[in-house]
């Protein structure tokens, strides 16, 4: 048992160090481009392949990590992103936007082969007595603890960018991520997720109701986060609020470490049975937060208060909801399927990400970040409909 445990901190520490990096990157990355005069649409563009190889990867990926072991493609992770780092040190008049792309693309696929690697990992890590009592807890403080260290990136990335200049800052986080991979590479079992026997490609696609239907689910519920959160929201704060990088960055990392606190407490917020019942519940109070928001704006307020307000109480709710689903996941997974049905599931939740990334940079540039938030509370209530056919048990 403590072997497990001692593996599972190693994963989870891997994990942490790449989240740092990815945080960092992205908001290194939307602040800088930003300061260029990039129009929010074409800052938008710069993730599109970020989100688009996360699809692809998570397809892919839980079937690669099922044939060649989960620390593998964990490791493999790590290295793309130290690539990806690389490529922006190129002198300034070379970050065309087609090499941004690129670089952000190699982004994605290291981040979401990292993400399914630990994710899965937790299942075939845990004891099976210890999975019986405790697995959504496990879950929970591994998404958790992600999603704070995450926001602690958002942080991480404004400030870097203030101190050190956008070079500096790349060569920070790859010394920081190059030490994670040589720890890991030395700590964790050589065969960890591997399958005795080959698992066919074909496998990839979910043959269970359930995670279908859930991977549907996280699609739009991921969807309704990123079409505020990734380009529309830094940019009214930029633009319209005229907050310094440190302060946006500061915003950023307070609202998903709060969001990844509160995930990691989520099962004692929820009943011990939580399943469909709760995700329904939670959904709709998402919406209902989503929807209070722009409907506040009309009212003779602080729009600084009604926005910071607002999004902090939408944190939190939503944050519920993606542990909620996270759980499931694994919940609904067997020990031979987990990485394929988690991959499955990350590739709905990378799929939501990219609909919402492109439609935040639209959305502000034609309506605002009113339109924006009215266009997440659709997708919450698209959530909570398909959550509808989850099974009762």
């Amino acid at each position: 048992m403590e072997q497990g445990f001692r593996h599972y901190l190693t994963v989870t520490s891997g994990y942490w160090a790449f989240t740092l990096t990815d945080g960092a990157l992205r908001m290194l990355v939307l602040l800088y481009f930003n300061q260029l005069g990039y129009s929010p649409l074409e800052i938008a563009m710069l993730f599109l392949f970020y989100e688009f190889f996360g699809i692809v990867t998570n397809l892919v990926g839980g079937w690669l990590g099922s044939r060649i072991g989960l620390n593998r493609t964990m490791h493999i992770g790590m290295g793309l992103q130290i690539v990806s780092l690389a490529m922006l040190l190129v002198p300034h008049l070379m970050l065309t936007v087609p090499w941004v792309m690129a670089a952000q693309a190699l982004s994605g696929i290291a981040k979401d082969l990292n993400k399914m690697s630990a994710k899965a990992g937790v299942k075939l890590l845990l004891p099976a007595q210890t999975q019986a009592g405790g697995l959504f807890r496990w879950v929970a403080v591994l998404t958790g603890s992600k999603n704070a260290l995450k926001g602690v990136g958002f942080f991480l990335g404004g400030f870097l960018l203030a101190a050190l200049g956008f070079t500096g800052a790349l060569w920070a986080m790859i010394g920081l991520l190059f030490v994670a991979l040589i720890l890991t590479a030395t700590l964790l079992p050589s065969e960890l997720g591997k399958l005795k026997e080959k698992s066919k490609f074909t496998a990839v696609f979910s043959k269970s109701p359930a995670v279908n239907w859930l991977s549907a689910a996280r699609f739009f519920l991921f969807g309704a986060r990123d079409v505020w959160f990734v380009v529309a929201l830094p940019v009214f704060m930029q633009g319209v609020l005229n907050w310094s990088f440190t302060e946006v960055g500061a915003f950023f990392a307070l609202w998903v470490i709060g969001y990844g606190i509160v995930q990691a407490f989520a099962p004692k917020l929820l009943p011990k049975n939580a399943g469909r019942g709760s995700t329904i519940l939670w959904g709709l109070v998402l919406a209902g937060v989503t929807i209070a928001i722009p409907a506040t704006l009309q009212l003779d307020l602080d729009i600084q208060l009604v926005i910071v307000g607002g999004l902090a109480l939408f944190g939190l709710v939503f944050a519920i909801n993606s542990a909620l689903h996270s759980y499931l996941i694994v919940a609904w997974s067997d020990q031979d399927n987990v990485s394929m049905n988690v991959g499955f599931y990350y590739m709905a939740n990378a799929g939501g990400r990219l609909a919402g990334t492109i439609l935040s940079g639209l959305i502000y540039q034609l309506q605002g970040l009113e339109a924006c938030l009215m266009i997440s509370a659709t997708f919450s209530l698209l959530a909570v409909a398909l959550s509808l056919k989850l099974p009762k048990a």
